[in-house]
């Protein structure tokens, strides 16, 4: 199985200038992950293919594929040539991906940052045909080049397993499949392993997450937490140090055979390089003990 990292897990060092993306090439493969993927924040491509080819060949060189791309992206706009000009800005990402040689793409279809009734059931029905003909632009232009495009249980509004899914199934793309994020549910306050199972016959590649969780009414105080939906509260852990049931997950993935990416996405307090790495280790460590039919008997796991 293929444990890498999403490049956003280090955002911190890419932001303050401690590591490059190249860098970060290097760090992953030092750590023993195989596969990196790219997120945008804090270094730009899609307009500098100088950097672009750059990661292209420092990754081919240390061993690390480049295993899929993610942005954001609001097909919600005002007027009709908003629209289009932000197909159009989609598009030119789609083409970087290209010219990396990366055949994984995942786009929002809506702003990550909404008023709470703007993560409405209502909102979602209202703005239904531009996310799914926007998403059919992408993912009609991406298939000339090979590429699969992908939505993620992300960004608020679309975060539950039943909204995926209806995107999905309008859509009607056999290269439009889903980034199945362990974690978002909780963010439209949906039982992880509820919206895994029923996602994850559609999921491209899996991200591997891990929150703090406290409800609504009990107010955590200073740090980094944030609030669902619905008022409760989350903040980022290292993976296997929270509360998701990732054993059980990493079981369900099993019984349905995946075989694809895991890509870990640190989002904690501590520091990016030591989240990260533990989260890589717990992986990888989590991923040898699980079996089918539950987790073989080591200390601090169940028999």
């Amino acid at each position: 199985m293929k444990v890498g990292l999403s490049s956003y897990s280090l955002v911190q060092a890419l932001r303050d200038g401690r590591m490059t993306i190249l860098e970060a090439i290097d760090w992953v493969r030092e750590q023993g992950g195989s596969h990196m993927e790219l997120v945008p924040y804090g270094y730009t491509v899609v307009d500098n293919y100088d950097l672009a080819s750059q990661i292209k060949e420092r990754a081919a060189q240390v061993g690390i594929e480049l295993s899929a791309y993610c942005m954001p992206a609001n097909f919600i706009q005002p007027t009709e040539t908003a629209f289009n000009e932000e197909v159009e800005r989609v598009k030119a990402h789609v083409d970087v991906v290209h010219h990396m040689g990366m055949t994984l793409m995942r786009h929002d279809v809506t702003a990550f940052s909404l008023q709470p009734e703007e993560m409405s059931i209502h909102y979602f029905d209202d703005h239904f045909e531009e996310m799914v003909l926007g998403s059919q632009m992408i993912a009609d232009y991406a298939k000339t080049l090979g590429i699969t495009t992908t939505i993620e249980n992300h960004g608020f509004n679309v975060q539950s397993s039943d909204r995926v899914q209806r995107v999905l199934r309008a859509v009607n793309r056999d290269n439009f499949k889903t980034t199945l994020d362990i974690g978002n549910f909780l963010c439209a306050d949906e039982d992880p392993l509820v919206g895994v199972r029923k996602n994850l016959p559609y999921a491209a590649t899996v991200h591997f997450k891990d929150f703090y969780i406290r409800p609504y009414y009990e107010n955590p105080g200073e740090g980094a937490w944030f609030r669902t939906s619905n008022g409760n509260y989350l903040r980022g852990a290292i993976l296997g140090h929270g509360e998701l049931p990732v054993r059980e997950i990493i079981r369900q993935l099993k019984v349905a055979k995946y075989d694809g990416y895991l890509v870990v996405e640190f989002e904690g307090m501590e520091d990016c390089f030591l989240g990260s790495r533990i989260s890589m280790n717990n992986l990888s460590r989590l991923w040898d003990e699980v079996t089918v039919d539950g987790w073989k008997s080591v200390e601090g796991a169940r028999a």
